[in-house]
C-alpha cells in the first residue's frame, strides 16, 4: 500500500538518476541528511531539491515535507527506499529525507531531476 505522503510514482530509472545525483553532489558540493535538517533547509530557503524516502515509518515524520516543499516551492521526489538513499549519501546507515544545499559540480544533473519532475507535480 502506498504511503499517504507520496504524491506522485517516479520511474525505476528515475529514482537511479536521483541516487547518482545525489552521489555527485555529495563529492562536490552538500547536503542536509535527516528530516529536521532537511525541515531547517526548505524553511531558510537553502534547499534546492528535496528527496524523500517511500518506506519511512511511522509516516508522520516526514509527512509534513511535501507541504513544506509546494509552499516554498521547492522540488522534491520520492525514492523507493531509506537505504539506498543513505548509501547514496555515503552513509552506512540509512536516512529519510535529504536535501541538497548546494549543487557543486552537479548542477546539470539536478536541474535534469528537477526538470523530469515537473510533469509528475500536480
Amino acid at each position: 500500500m502506498a504511503k499517504s505522503y507520496v504524491t506522485f510514482e517516479i520511474p525505476k530509472d528515475l529514482a537511479e538518476k536521483v541516487y547518482n545525483g545525489i552521489e555527485a553532489v555529495v563529492r562536490s558540493g552538500s547536503i542536509r541528511k535527516g528530516t529536521n535538517e532537511v525541515t531547517k533547509a526548505i524553511e531558510r530557503g537553502t534547499a534546492k531539491l528535496v528527496v524523500i524516502a517511500e518506506d519511512i515509518e511511522p509516516e508522520e515524520i516526514v509527512m509534513h515535507l511535501p507541504i513544506l516543499c509546494k509552499e516554498k516551492a521547492v522540488p522534491f521526489v520520492f525514492v523507493p527506499t531509506k537505504q539506498e538513499l543513505g548509501a547514496a549519501c555515503g552513509l552506512s546507515v540509512s536516512t529519510a529525507t535529504v536535501a541538497v544545499d548546494n549543487v557543486g559540480k552537479a548542477a546539470k544533473q539536478v536541474e535534469e531531476i528537477v526538470n523530469a519532475l515537473k510533469p509528475l507535480q500536480k
